[in-house]
């Protein structure tokens, strides 16, 4: 199917004459690659993983593995989805069971708020019939083997040194091997599992001439690649380093509240679980920094020094125009501005400049940017930054910080910002306490107090 003739010239690529999105078949061979077909009617696209495979393969139920690769297969449609929005999805092989078609409508309309409000389109609604539900499904378990997804950030970091601390087995894994993520792996001296992906070109060139863009969910994808190389090592759980902020949205469309991180949210989280547990017992994925906040986990994070020069947190490293990508800290968008604010007040001014390459907090150019983070000037940013009380409590504690409140854009804030908040907005203790709505093992809750809980 990868040689169907599907040319796509200039201009010629109209979403709107579009009636069905078609999942195709899917596959993986001996060598752990993996292909998966879509069509928007008569259009077929492939998308490709190349999975590492252990030399022993483990006494693996191919059942288990054709269902997680089904599951990966439904998830990452939605890049090819998003292309058109069709009116009508459609199964040429087995539909996803009850659980898995409540993850597909969710990832597949609030997971794609932020595509539908940048486009100025209605959100899309899809409806995904299900099959049976599956027999043998239950609770989640606690797992003994954990495989730890790495994005080359500090939630990341956290999260690899929280599992460590519970003394369990684990290894890490990354899709791609960006610097931040292979100088992360080397400080943590573990075994990483890499993987790469491929989309396919035509989407690209779709893109270019016509198609609808936009964000999508991909950390869901993301975890469903990490289900399935975890099946294929033999573990039987995956930890997630996605925290309790995750789940604050950044303004209203259509109705619903759009989150720019639902994917990392707990909602899809618990979804994901679901949809892992009902056709998969034995197997389970979860966040391990859910109960925390960002500021909490850049606390843990000033204390893990043997990372501090080898982390980057901005997006931009991971863009998929290789010409668009940076090589560390852009020092120019909101993840930035939002890692360096909520890092500042357990860094000491000259150090986190070094770390960062520019005293972002001293440019007065940066201003604005920052105070957005409190919505001041519009809603919070599309990007992976956390809720808008705890970059009030990084303000007020900068701002209280004799090594910091001279910086310019340190007073400016504490001047023009913060008056516009009362004194109990941005309250430090109830940001930095830990939360009792997550679905962390209980094998590896001391582990967590141990590291964020102070």
């Amino acid at each position: 199917m990868a040689g169907s003739p599907n040319p796509v010239e200039s201009t010629q690529f109209d979403p709107s004459s579009f009636r069905s999105f078609r999942f195709l078949d899917r596959s993986i061979d001996a060598e752990g690659e993996v292909r998966l077909h879509y069509g928007l009617d008569e259009m077929v696209f492939e998308e490709r993983f190349s999975l590492p495979v252990p030399a022993s393969p483990p006494d693996l139920d191919d059942q288990r593995l054709q269902d997680l690769l089904s599951l990966l297969h439904w998830v990452a449609g939605v890049s090819y989805y998003k292309a058109a929005v069709p009116e009508s999805v459609e199964f040429e092989r087995d539909a996803p069971w009850p659980a898995a078609a409540e993850l597909l409508e969710a990832l597949y309309s609030e997971g794609l708020g932020e595509f539908a409000a940048v486009n100025e389109r209605p959100l899309p609604r899809p409806s995904f019939p299900s099959g049976a539900p599956r027999e043998g499904g239950g609770r989640p378990v606690s797992p003994s083997r954990i495989l730890v997804p790495v994005g080359g950030g500090k939630d990341s970091t956290v999260a690899i040194e929280t599992v460590r601390e519970s003394g369990l087995d684990f290894a890490l894994f990354s899709i791609g091997d960006a610097p931040p993520i292979r100088r992360t792996v080397e400080v943590a001296g573990t075994p990483r599992f890499l993987a790469t992906r491929r989309i396919d070109p035509l989407l690209i060139e779709a893109n270019a001439s016509g198609a609808l863009n936009g964000h999508v969910p991909v950390t869901a994808i993301v975890s469903c690649v990490a289900l399935v190389t975890a099946a294929l090592h033999g573990y039987d759980g995956v930890a997630l380093a996605n925290e309790r902020s995750a789940s604050s949205g950044n303004t209203v469309w259509d109705g619903v509240e759009v989150n720019h991180q639902f994917s990392k949210g707990i909602r899809a989280e618990r979804l994901l679980q679901a949809a892992v547990v009902e056709s998969v017992p034995g197997m389970t994925i979860f966040s391990i920094l859910r109960m925390a906040s960002e500021l909490t986990i850049a606390r843990t994070f000033s204390r893990l020094p043997q990372y501090h020069r080898a982390f980057t947190s901005c997006n931009r490293i991971f863009q998929i125009d290789p010409a668009l990508r940076t090589a560390s800290w852009c020092c120019d968008c909101d993840k930035c501005r939002f890692v360096f604010l909520i890092l500042a007040p357990f860094f000491e001014p000259d150090d986190l400049a070094e770390i960062f390459g520019k005293a972002m907090l001293d440019e007065p150019a940066q201003f604005d940017g920052f105070a957005l983070l409190t919505a001041t000037g519009g809603h919070k940013p599309f990007e992976c930054v956390g809720e808008e009380e705890e970059s009030i409590a990084a303000i007020r504690l900068l701002a209280a910080d004799p090594r910091w409140n001279g910086q310019r854009n340190v007073r400016r804030l504490a001047d023009e910002v913060l008056p516009r908040f009362g004194p109990d907005r941005g309250d430090l203790d109830q940001i930095l306490a830990l939360s009792d709505e997550h679905s962390v093992p209980s094998s590896l809750l001391d582990s967590v107090n141990a590291l964020l809980g102070h």
